[in-house]
């Protein structure tokens, strides 16, 4: 993957709240059973992104993007596509999370309940 992930964009009020929870850096590596290093590699490498909350404005990556452990199947992929399709990480956070009657659900509902095939048809689609 790339390496032009960024760590430094706040979040906007509207996708924290879409979000909802969140993880640090070292919450996400406990999660994933893995080091801090590993965790800001996984950043700097895209297979996740983040955003800076709160008065300190700490790295936090949605709760949603693990699952038993692991990275949810086709995030990663699902974040370069939408990288490609020039978004940064508060419009594709607020792509992901945001409903859409057509799905039904969101994004990342539909990625975990395995209907990633639609989610990636959409995804591809917005680079055009």
């Amino acid at each position: 993957m790339s390496t032009h992930a960024s760590i430094d964009t706040p979040v906007t009020p509207d996708v924290d709240e879409l979000v909802g929870e969140w993880l640090t850096v070292p919450d996400l590596a406990e999660a994933l059973g893995i080091d801090v290093v590993n965790v800001r590699q996984h950043l700097k490498d895209g297979y996740l992104i983040s955003v800076r909350r709160g008065e300190r404005a700490v790295i936090s990556v949605p709760v949603d993007f693990v699952q038993d452990g692991v990275i949810v199947k086709k995030i990663p992929g699902l974040l370069t596509l939408l990288r490609d399709a020039g978004y940064d990480e508060n419009q594709s956070l607020r792509w992901i999370f945001t409903p859409d009657d057509s799905l039904p659900g969101t994004p990342m509902q539909a990625l975990v309940e395995n209907r990633h095939t639609e989610v990636r048809r959409r995804a591809q689609s917005l680079a055009f």
